[in-house]
């Protein structure tokens, strides 16, 4: 199994760090390889930023994108600039508080959650990353181990705020079971 990825946003909004976490995840708490790669603009915040992750069951021999199968996008601009960049079979996830999609190409599955919304109903707009984290752990079934996401988290953040991200982490990983549930049931 391989997958390639790449977490979408601004400069500012935890896009490199919820890129962290995912591969640390993978690579440290479960049993998989995964490179991450990153690109911003010169500008502290409000930049384009992206992160590139490669994840597989084995060595990643090459640690770039080749054929995007995941995007999750927290911004307008990050949104239009990947899009097309998607596999015809692809996921796309957005924070639709943010991101005004167009309908979805061919087969990619498209969800959305308004994780800005979600965010700031926590008093700390700090936690979209980690709100978006939980969301791509739930919509990506299977990819990270909920035990590894977790621990993930846990270490990444400072002791001061683990239980504010975990709040979030769950608040994103519920809304996406919940959307697939949902779909299930159609």
């Amino acid at each position: 199994m391989k997958s390639e990825i790449r977490i979408s946003g601004l400069g500012g909004q935890g896009v490199i760090k919820c890129a962290y976490i995912i591969g640390k995840a993978a690579s440290i708490f479960d049993t998989k390889f995964a490179t991450m790669t990153q690109s911003f603009g010169p500008e502290a915040r409000g930049s384009s930023c992206s992160a590139q992750l490669v994840i597989k069951d084995d060595h990643v021999e090459y640690p770039y994108l080749q054929n995007t199968q995941i995007l999750v996008s927290m911004s307008q601009d990050a949104y239009t600039k990947f899009e097309t960049e998607v596999d015809d079979e692809g996921l796309i996830l957005i924070d639709d508080s943010l991101v005004h999609p167009t309908p979805p190409r061919k087969n990619i599955r498209q969800y959305a959650i308004p994780a800005m919304k979600f965010a700031e109903e926590t008093g700390n707009k700090i936690v979209l990353n980690i709100i978006m984290f939980g969301f791509f752990v739930a919509m990506t079934e299977g990819l990270l181990d909920y035990d590894a996401a977790v621990k993930a988290v846990e270490t990444s953040v400072s002791s001061s705020t683990i239980d504010m991200n975990m709040k979030a982490f769950n608040k994103g990983f519920e809304y996406g079971k919940s959307l697939l549930e949902k779909e299930a049931l159609q």
